[in-house]
């Protein structure tokens, strides 16, 4: 009797069961493409296969001269920083098979998963421009989901193969698929960069860590506009207590 070929069934292949009407085979292969990275506070193997990238915020609102937050006086310049690092740093993940995953805000139009208290921390008088607000001068609403205003800078385009996660919280691992993403495509070591280092960045990498996660930020890709000190105590607890950081260029790919 000639046996019936197994189909795969799932949309990651690291995760994937291979399947037939007699049977199901439920082993998922896995060859290590261990790298060594000159981190910090010490040298790092990661299995490449099982690394992920996760770029968090680099977003108009955030990281354009007509954003939001240059509408309200910040200077976006550091915010921008991270762009031609993750340019030239991305291709090289993407090329050696390492998912890279987009984790923005996203607003819901109506604003109901949005609790008063994280308004709050953008419109503390209630009449401000905060998230979901038009802003006076374009009309652009605040991270609004599908808007430009929650888009991607233009320097970086997400490539076709690349995941795109909304978020809603700090964390981008709060109410959004990011968790369950992440573990359909069999990963255990996760690199970060983007925006705010102290803000998003730090609270997403924090939670991937208390999730079981490996964690490492990837430094000169991620930046934050807060004061100096913001980004040496979020420096000093990443590798003080959830993991590793390291140069892009640390990374011999």
């Amino acid at each position: 009797m000639r046996k019936e070929p197994l189909v795969e069934l799932g949309a990651a292949k690291a995760g994937a069961w291979k399947v037939s009407a007699a049977e199901v085979d439920m082993l998922r292969p896995h060859e290590p493409r261990p790298l060594r990275v000159a981190a910090e506070p010490k040298p790092a193997r990661i299995d490449l296969a099982r690394t992920a990238m996760i770029v968090i915020d680099m977003q108009n609102d955030f990281c354009h001269p007509d954003g939001w937050l240059a509408s309200i006086g910040v200077d976006v310049t550091p915010a921008r920083a991270p762009i031609e690092p993750l340019r030239k740093f991305l291709p090289k993940l993407r090329a050696a098979g390492v998912p890279v995953i987009w984790v923005n805000w996203g607003v819901r139009p109506d604003r109901f998963n949005l609790s008063p208290a994280l308004l709050h921390v953008y419109n503390s008088s209630g009449t401000g421009s905060g998230l979901g607000d038009a802003l006076p001068k374009t009309g652009a609403k605040v991270l609004t989901e599908g808007s430009w205003s929650a888009a991607i800078v233009d320097e970086l385009v997400p490539e076709p193969q690349d995941i795109r996660v909304s978020k809603h919280r700090m964390s981008g691992f709060w109410d959004t698929p990011l968790d369950s993403i992440l573990r359909n495509l069999d990963v255990k070591t996760v690199l970060f960069g983007g925006v705010n280092a102290d803000q998003c960045v730090l609270h997403s990498l924090a939670d991937a860590n208390f999730l079981g996660y490996d964690t490492m930020m990837v430094t000169d890709c991620t930046a934050t506009t807060s004061p100096d000190f913001c980004w040496q105590a979020t420096l000093y607890n990443v590798k003080q207590i959830f993991g590793f950081a390291a140069q892009s260029s640390a990374f011999p790919l």
